[in-house]
């Protein structure tokens, strides 16, 4: 439900440190004076006391868990909802409880200040999220941290009212927003109790041989803060801290846990490495009752970044009586490939197995562990609630070559409800799949065709090796490839695969689908009049031979869709009852005023548009506003189709928090679409046959436009971008198709492959102005190779 993101708005009231009980009064920052000021956001609406989330309205049957107590895995949200906010704000606190299961815990990493006070920040250095070098420039120093000399803003250098007075924190993940840096001050232990009181507390203390070092203790600050809170969980990598504590604290209240660190590092009391300690499960017993490590401890994982099998670290542990909690798992950080971009589907590796499961898992995306333990861990699909389709955008694409007999076998497999063909021509007439005519952008045609290099303006700006000008016979030598993300294209798809599988004819495409009874189909036309006129090519009168000659014309409880851009391809299909049409819309439009839905009802049963035709973005990639078009076309009985969904979190706009099931939610549930197009059909049925596809459900929900941008305050931004226009008679109506030219007359319009062509067939406008996607899109993929520096181990 909306509640979730909704609350967030209340809880802003409380998001600024609050004065309080406890050992330090917590100090609200100071009114702006400086070259970088804090910005205060709007004063909210709601009560004074912080929110708790509602109860679940009905509960699951229970579950057997195969964790060491047979409950489910325990939510840790590090420094809250630090994937989204500044780590250890208020705000990221209390985003996370308001998200969350109702039993999540707050992680706080504790470093400690001049005056013996602890505060929450993950990283010792302050320079790494907070503003500190521009408020104290010449504060830099440097120490000997376990042997390896360190340089930066050190905590211990300063008083702990002098740093929430004048520090502010900040996102330390480049690839994140910093809408909210500088807006919230550095929080305490005392503020996370007050913020939320009645959720576990975890402290995990990194460093405590280098505080004691520079006499400073905080084994003696956890004793001195008892009488006003009691964390339940204190984690160390250090082993004689963790001895130290064993003989200080209630067990019955407080559990030990001994984090490993790199299997290579050494740990400081012992001297041995972490891997060596890997060995004595028995010794940590003796002064521990679990375990934190990182995820490659309990899945092996091949140096190409496959998952290959998982360690028997768990068992392990849980029979030494130890609990194993783990980190290193990011939405927005690298995952094995065999989890295809789904951070679902990397927490199941770890909470949804019969063999084990960990007692819980530490994420800066607390929200995402919520919903795998919720709705996906040992939960068997449910019947759809949604009446929604999911339709593949060139198979699953996401997990093999596009248009190939493994990405539609995929799509299949995982339950996909349409698969698509994009047709495309052969030289000598054969209709095949593929997405784009340009054979580059899917095959290694450029270096067997290179001397087939033309630019055609009508079609696309850059010079390309198009299907038109090889043969049938000519284009199967070719190899596929995989779609990359990212600047630099780093973002690979399966790479173990990224040239396998073979292109299919239209007509094998048609026999694949016909092999699974309950899957539908929709088949791509575009540039009919090009291709007609210029290249002497019937597309259409391919399309319509190879479904006559498959009796996909008959009438058949198959969907079948036909898509195009074109209104007089359109008709051409009209005549065959059981074939849906749909108009597509090749660019984002932001209205569709009556009289041009009623045009469209002449042409079409439904429309295919742009995901931001929908759900509309700033220049900052946050959601803004949403538009009317599916209720306008819904009032003319008229369907709509969006596209194309990814998984990757750079294609998401930071309202979903790098989760795609969120901005599934949304589409469906919210905007209540017909149906998705995605390169990614498997996380799309998952998430129409969870429990989380019930808007209802208590945890997950649709996100509300503009809301989480409005908490950024009043940050002043670039120009808005210019809005998408309404959708016109031109992107409808269109003239009649030419005839197809005789092959014998064309050796006169088609040149050689150095030539520049252009074409009078009649054709929509193809501008290629940036739409928001392509604007705002840049502004998170430029900087993805920044996060490298950034991401956690």
């Amino acid at each position: 439900m909306i509640w979730r993101y909704f609350l967030v708005l209340l809880l802003i009231h409380s998001s600024l440190a609050q004065p309080g009980k406890g050992p330090v009064e917590s100090i609200k920052p100071p009114e702006p004076n400086g070259p970088v000021e804090p910005i205060n956001p709007p004063e909210p609406k709601g009560p004074e006391e912080p929110i708790k989330p509602p109860k679940p309205k009905a509960a699951s049957p229970p579950i057997k868990w195969p964790t060491l107590s047979g409950a489910e895995p325990l939510v840790v949200a590090r420094g809250g909802a630090s994937g989204m906010f500044p780590e250890s704000s208020n705000l990221a606190y209390q985003y996370a409880l308001a998200t969350s299961l109702p039993s999540v815990a707050i992680f706080c990493d504790l470093q400690l200040t001049k005056d013996e006070i602890g505060i929450c920040l993950s990283s010792l250095k302050l320079e790494n999220a907070t503003d500190i070098k521009l408020k104290i420039p010449d504060g830099e120093k440097t120490y000997d941290v376990n042997g390896e000399e360190i340089h930066g803003w050190f905590t211990l250098d300063y008083p702990v009212q002098q740093l929430i007075s004048n520090v502010t924190l900040m996102q330390d993940i480049f690839t994140r927003t910093s809408l909210y840096d500088g807006l919230y001050a550095i929080t305490t232990p005392d503020d996370v109790k007050r913020t939320v009181p009645d959720n576990p507390l975890w402290l995990n203390v990194e460093y405590d041989m280098f505080y004691n070092q520079h006499k400073l203790s905080a084994a003696r600050y956890i004793q001195d803060s008892a009488q006003y809170w009691t964390p339940q969980y204190i984690s160390s990598p250090e082993i004689g801290f963790l001895r130290a504590m064993d003989r200080k604290v209630d067990k019955k209240k407080t559990k030990l846990i001994f984090k490993f660190n790199k299997k290579d590092m050494v740990e400081p009391t012992t001297k041995e490495t972490y891997g060596d300690i890997l060995g004595k499960l028995p010794t940590i017993k003796s002064f521990a009752s679990g375990i934190l490590v990182h995820k490659d401890y309990i899945w092996q994982v091949s140096p190409n970044n496959y998952l290959t099998s998982p360690t028997t670290l768990v068992a392990d542990a849980h029979r030494e009586g130890l609990e194993v909690f783990v980190f290193g798992l990011q939405n927005d950080g690298y995952m094995s490939y065999n989890c295809s971009y789904d951070p679902i589907k990397e927490y199941l590796n770890f909470v949804g197995s019969s063999d084990f499961a960990v007692d819980g898992v530490l994420t800066e995306f607390p929200s995402t562990a919520s919903e795998a333990i919720e709705c996906f861990a040992h939960k068997k699909p449910i019947e759809r609630i949604l009446p929604a389709l999911v339709i593949s955008h060139n198979g699953a694409s996401g997990d093999y070559p596009g248009s190939t007999d493994l990405a539609y076998q995929k799509a299949m497999d995982m339950g996909t409800d349409i698969i698509d063909c994009s047709v495309q021509m052969s030289k000598d007439g054969v209709p095949f799949c593929m997405g784009d005519a340009d054979l580059t952008k899917g095959t290694n045609a450029f270096k067997s065709f290179m001397d087939q290099s033309k630019t055609i303006p009508e079609l696309q700006s850059k010079s390309g090796i198009f299907s038109f000008d090889l043969t049938w016979s000519e284009i199967k030598t070719l190899r596929p490839k995989t779609e990359v993300q990212g600047a630099q294209g780093e973002r690979q798809r399966n790479p173990l695969f990224k040239d396998k599988g073979n292109l299919l004819t239209l007509a094998e495409f048609l026999e694949l689908a016909k092999t699974k009874e309950s899957v539908g189909i929709m088949v791509v036309v575009q540039k009919a009049a090009y291709l007609a006129s210029k290249q002497g090519l019937g597309v259409v009168d391919a399309v319509t031979d190879a479904l006559n000659n498959s009796t996909f014309n008959k009438k058949t409880t198959r969907t079948v869709m036909i898509v195009s851009d074109d209104t007089s391809v359109l008709a051409r299909f009209k005549d065959v009852p059981n074939y849906k049409r749909i108009l597509s819309i090749t660019h984002d439009i932001s209205d569709a005023p009556k009289g041009m839905v009623d045009e469209v009802k002449k042409h079409a049963d439904g429309v295919l548009v742009s995901k931001e035709s929908v759900l509309v973005p700033n220049q900052a990639f946050f959601i803004v506003n949403s538009t009317k078009l599916v209720e306008e076309m819904h009032a003319a009985n008229l369907s709509v189709y969006v596209g194309i969904l990814k998984n990757e979190f750079v294609t998401l706009a930071f309202d979903y928090i790098s989760d795609p099931y969120v901005q599934l939610a949304t589409v469906f549930g919210d905007q209540k679409v017909d149906g998705v197009v995605t390169d990614f059909p498997a996380t799309a049925v998952a998430f129409l046959t969870s429990e989380c596809s019930n808007p209802d459900h208590f945890l997950m929900g649709s996100i509300i436009p503009g809301d989480l941008f409005k908490l950024g305050g009043t940050k002043i931004l670039p120009p808005p971008l210019a809005p998408a226009p309404a959708l016109g008679l031109g992107d409808i109506v269109d003239p009649p198709l030419p005839p197809v030219a005789a092959k014998s007359n064309m050796s006169s319009s088609n040149s050689s492959s150095s030539t520049t062509h252009t074409a009078d067939a009649p054709s929509k406008d193809s501008s290629n102005a940036p739409t928001a996607a392509n604007v705002v899109g840049l502004s998170i993929i430029s900087c993805l190779l920044l996060s490298f520096l950034c991401i956690r181990y």
